[in-house]
């Protein structure tokens, strides 16, 4: 490309240089002005390509090839742990029932409050068990948390009423006396899908099995549908993490998600 380019800008100075001495010739114009209108194509596809080549296997570099921390999630070097996921497996192996609580991080570029770059998180590894245990221990530990919360934290939640959310302890109270809904993945595309045909609209209207439910589908379907949290399970293989187990239809993977209604 900045070969051509050079070539094509010879040739526009000439061109130009041709239809200064003669500027009645109007098919020389019209020569310039293409020849013109070229550079600027082949300098635009220039731009991009050198723009391209900074990019090595999704970072991009200075043009000295070192890391351009400006356009970083973090802005400087930063050095992340994931989780003790891997460690708490291999304990589960030996112990059964384990879990691990500490700070988590992680580089994804998200800048919403459901999505934090640093977080504390609980992980339960749980040995020979399969998605059914797996959900009645999600349901039950949210569930003590809830009361857990009203029980010892009143005063706390009392505040959050009067300063901030009116409704706080009442939907707090609702989750834990709740039994958690179960509706797999297709069985939720199914309802949406009704929803869209009676009329209902989302921003995302493009609802079909194989997409990744959006915010407000997983909210109509806790809040307007089921009015209480819901667990969907059985996602499609192609939206989830490789180490999910597959399925006997081979479509689909054991892995669930807990959804709360507001």
């Amino acid at each position: 490309l900045p070969a051509l380019a050079e070539r094509c800008a010879c040739t526009v100075r000439l061109r130009l240089q041709a239809a200064a001495a003669d500027k009645s010739d109007a098919g020389l114009a019209a020569a310039s002005k293409a020849a013109v209108e070229q550079l600027l194509a082949l300098k635009k596809q220039l731009a991009e390509a050198e723009e391209a080549a900074l990019w090595v296997g999704g970072i991009k570099r200075t043009a000295g090839g070192d890391v351009d921390y400006s356009q970083d999630f973090f802005g400087r070097p930063a050095f992340l742990t994931v989780s003790g996921q891997l460690q708490g497996e291999y304990y589960a192996c030996g112990l059964s029932s384990v879990y691990t609580f500490g700070p988590t991080f992680r580089a994804e570029n998200s800048h919403t409050s459901r999505h934090l770059a640093e977080f504390w998180m609980i992980e339960p590894e749980i040995a020979f068990c399969n998605l059914e245990d797996d959900m009645r221990c999600a349901e039950d530990y949210v569930r003590y948390c809830c009361r857990f919360v009203l029980e010892r934290c009143m005063p706390d939640l009392q505040f959050i009423v009067k300063m901030i959310d009116p409704k706080a302890i009442e939907r707090l109270q609702h989750v834990a006396d709740s039994n958690f809904a179960r509706c797999s993945y297709t069985e939720g595309i199914e309802l949406l899908q009704k929803a869209v045909a009676g009329g209902r609209k989302f921003e995302d209207m493009d609802v079909h099995w194989g997409i990744d439910l959006a915010t407000e589908h997983e909210r109509y379907l806790a809040e307007e549908v089921f009015k209480q949290p819901v667990i969907v399970y059985d996602y499609p293989k192609d939206i989830k993490a490789f180490y999910m187990r597959l399925n006997d239809d081979g479509q689909t993977v054991a892995a669930m998600d807990l959804l709360v209604p507001k």
